[in-house]
């Protein structure tokens, strides 16, 4: 019986699943992120890239 107390007393797991559920918060707060950095730097590549294209062509 003492040992069925001690695990409804442990907290341990608790923590664990806490921190877990945190650092996939995190993870999901990156992605997002990074895709939306992701889609502008691709915006500004190839606006710089069509600006260039007449140089690379010999066009004015």
């Amino acid at each position: 019986m003492t040992f069925i107390n001690k695990l409804l007393r442990d907290e341990q797991g608790a923590t664990a699943i806490e921190y877990g559920l945190i650092a996939a918060l995190i993870a999901v707060a990156a992605i997002v992120g990074m895709q939306a950095l992701g889609t502008t730097l691709q915006g500004t590549f190839n606006n710089v890239s069509t600006k260039m294209q007449p140089g690379v062509t010999g066009g004015a």
